[in-house]
């Protein structure tokens, strides 16, 4: 089981993020235990303030570190196994990978970042992670919060009912997932692919490789160009080209 603690200005925004689906159930099911920490809860001035103006002038409030600080001696009390997260643009960025190392700690700690920025001193001491979900800003760490929670506990046993999915989902080889289809077969002249119906399973997994293959060298140059093939792979990858060079007028 894993432990998530999420410290937040907003409570009922992550509240209602973990209320549902995989998250709520991972909850239920004792698989995960995520707390919502409110920060305005280790302010002691009566407005509650978890932010200040800028040391030496500028725009924007600048999120203070006293109350980060107590928050983190309640939640973590010096315990340096603990993984404790800042949510910020200028962080690593969070991928399948950053997920899978998250997902073996016994207790991470996302620490929402709000206004204009923290406190230094809220990097240099308090945090030991910095996490980008990708470069854009937005209005707070909420929404990435919610992204990373999500990401960590589908990957925690028992959370899936399917325990081999997250084995199979983009990206957990480094390549992208092949297409799927249900039924009706045809619809509006759209067909499944013939070979998903004819019960070889052997053909229908090489069909799925070669388009994990395919749409991972069209869609994702970054990741084809990191992603080491194996021989199989380099076959299906050839029985591609030639395929693709018939059809060339």
């Amino acid at each position: 089981m894993i432990r998530i603690d999420v410290i937040t200005i907003l409570p009922e925004m992550i509240q209602q993020g973990i209320s549902h689906s995989i998250v709520r159930r991972a909850q239920e099911s004792g698989v995960a235990e995520i707390r919502v920490v409110d920060l305005r809860q280790y302010t002691h001035d009566r407005h509650r303030t978890t932010d200040d103006t800028p040391c030496g002038g500028g725009g924007g409030m600048i999120m203070k570190v006293e109350p980060v600080a107590e928050a983190l001696d309640d939640l973590v009390g010096g315990d340096a196994k603990v993984r404790v997260l800042l949510t910020d643009p200028q962080g690593r960025k969070f991928d399948q990978a950053f997920a899978r190392e998250l997902a073996t700690e016994e207790h991470v700690v996302i620490l929402c970042g709000h206004y204009e920025g923290v406190d230094e001193r809220i990097r240099q001491h308090l945090v030991t992670d910095e996490v980008s979900i990708g470069d854009y800003v937005l209005t707070g760490g909420e929404l990435p919060a919610l992204v990373i929670l999500d990401a960590v506990t589908r990957l925690q046993t028992g959370a899936l009912g399917d325990e081999g999915a997250p084995d199979r989902d983009s990206f957990a080889d480094g390549l992208l997932e092949h297409p799927h289809y249900t039924k009706p077969r045809e619809y509006r002249g759209w067909t499944v692919p013939d070979i998903l119906l004819e019960g070889n399973h052997a053909l229908i997994n090489r069909w799925r490789r070669k388009e994990q293959l395919r749409r991972t060298r069209d869609r994702r140059p970054d990741l084809w160009e990191a992603y080491t093939l194996t021989e199989l792979d380099k076959q299906l990858v050839k029985e591609l080209e030639n395929t693709e060079t018939d059809l060339c007028p």
